[in-house]
């Protein structure tokens, strides 16, 4: 029991769980969003009260496209804001704060292979080279 209590109380299981619950409450926010306030306004524009009254009747099937329309909306709202929100600014911390990596090989100036900058000789062509000092 105590091991599963660790489990649970590790910063990345909590974390994992707060970002759940504040996700759901952020989609039900923007599905709120699109479903009361969007949609019928842009469906003002068509005459229609909100898109989830669209339907498409074959037989005695009935196909909720408005709904499905409603759902797109939210996707591309919810996955518009994740990416601009998070991700962007993700991608430009990670940049700013790498360390480009000194490379301790170079080229080999007669054929071209990849070799240590500290070789005599080219493990490919046999070439003898001048090792280049490491900065």
């Amino acid at each position: 029991m105590s091991g599963f209590k660790k489990f649970l109380l590790r910063g990345n299981v909590l974390e994992l769980a707060i970002a759940v619950v504040v996700g759901a409450a952020f989609t039900s926010i923007v599905n709120s969003f699109v479903k009361d306030l969007l949609t019928p306004l842009i469906s003002a524009f068509g005459g229609l009260p909100n898109f989830s009254d669209l339907v498409l009747t074959v037989g005695d099937s009935k196909f909720q496209y408005g709904s499905f329309i409603n759902a797109l909306v939210s996707f591309l709202i919810v996955s518009s804001v994740i990416y601009f929100l998070v991700v962007l600014p993700y991608q430009h911390l990670r940049e700013r704060f790498a360390t480009v990596e000194e490379s301790n090989k170079h080229d080999c100036p007669h054929c071209l292979s990849e070799i240590p900058k500290a070789a005599t000789r080219c493990a490919f062509c046999t070439s003898e080279l001048v090792p280049q000092p490491s900065k």
